[in-house]
């Protein structure tokens, strides 16, 4: 039976324009058509949007023709066009038969998966954390869901990326998780207090007040995840710790979760002495950014030196995510990118005696 266009009055009508283009590509010798049906169960609105807006969304990001008649979508193009397209519908279909709510951000997310062919999105979307007062903490990128996994199964794991990829929150959520299900009994959180340096003796207060800005993300994240009113009573019994990362010398941790963040501006000497604060028990997260180095001077980051160290060592995993990974506003993306476009130009017209120094060796 023919497909025919929803009546007018469906907010998802095809433009003529694009039911030519459907046309043409059905009488093409090389085009390729294919129809999925939803299940009653899906609601259309739900899965494509109001007024259509996440249908057009995956308009515009692949190459075939999509088509709605009722509960089923008709694709139409070249076959990888109408073969990708049809996975991604899938998935969507699978995304909302979970009762996920999809959104603009979701679908595209869920469209470079498919494109890339790394994790399926309904596996990758609904890998839930952490819930709390309603909200559910859970990877929204493919390299995410590696990081979780990667932290699940080695004892120290580096979470390497650009700001905004949500590299410190899902650790923290690792972390409240494992206190949680008691496979810890604590939380440990550090940060070096770089930016303060000379400097700190002029803020106003006590230690702690001079200190308390550069520990605040953290405290901010706990806040996300954990009921506000019983963080001061688990901060006073120990259960959990946020202190700069000065204070962690001399001490034996077990039985904890332990997240250095801002890895990125310690020094080498530094980096191993956290390391080596490992004891029995209990498992590491060091997140950090190498493009947003605070060190005075010419410092090197323990950050970029730490893995060409660790290379070999067992039960150690880098987790690498990069602007794709952002799941701030879009234009985060954009602003990492162009700094690293502009920072590799730079590079190229350094002199040679004045060029960075190598930042340590990557893996996939």
């Amino acid at each position: 039976m023919p497909d025919s266009p929803r009546s007018s009055t469906a907010p998802g009508d095809l433009s003529d324009s694009r039911r030519r283009r459907t046309a043409a590509a059905g009488e093409s010798a090389t085009a390729s058509r294919a129809v999925i049906v939803v299940p009653e169960s899906v609601d259309m609105v739900s899965l494509l949007g109001q007024r259509d807006e996440l249908l057009r969304v995956v308009e515009d990001a692949l190459g075939a023709d999509v088509h709605v008649r009722g509960n089923e979508i008709t694709v139409a193009g070249s076959p990888a066009d109408v073969e990708l397209a049809a996975t991604v519908f899938g998935e969507l279909v699978t995304l909302a038969e979970r009762g996920d709510v999809l959104s603009r951000e979701s679908v595209l997310r869920s469209v470079g998966m498919v494109k890339s062919g790394a994790e399926r999105p309904a596996e990758v979307l609904t890998l839930n954390i952490l819930s709390n007062r309603g909200r559910t903490i859970r990877p929204k990128t493919a390299n995410q869901k590696r990081y979780v996994d990667a932290i699940d199964t080695n004892t120290i794991v580096f979470g390497i990326g650009p700001a905004g990829t949500g590299k410190t929150y899902l650790a923290m959520a690792k972390a409240v998780q494992a206190l949680q299900t008691k496979q810890v009994n604590r939380i440990i959180l550090t940060r070096p207090a770089v930016e303060a340096g000379e400097r700190l003796g002029f803020l106003p207060g006590t230690l702690y007040d001079k200190i308390d800005p550069y520990l605040r993300p953290l405290y901010d994240a706990l806040h996300d995840m954990i009921d506000p009113d019983s963080i001061p009573r688990l901060m006073q019994s120990g259960t959990i710790e946020v202190a700069p990362l000065a204070y962690m010398r001399g001490r034996t941790l077990n039985d904890a979760f332990i997240i250095l963040d801002e890895a990125q501006n310690t020094t080498p000497e530094q980096m191993k002495m956290f390391l080596t604060r490992l004891g029995f028990g209990s498992r590491m997260v060091v997140t950090g950014d190498v493009t947003q180095v605070d060190l005075p001077g010419r410092q090197v980051s323990g950050l970029r030196v730490v893995e060409d160290i660790l290379e070999g060592v067992p039960d150690v995993h880098f987790a690498l995510l990069s602007s794709s990974d952002v799941v701030r506003h879009q234009l985060v993306s954009d602003i990492v990118d162009a700094y690293a476009r502009y920072d590799a130009d730079q590079a190229d017209r350094a002199p040679v005696d004045q060029a960075p120094p190598p930042r340590a060796r990557r893996r996939s």
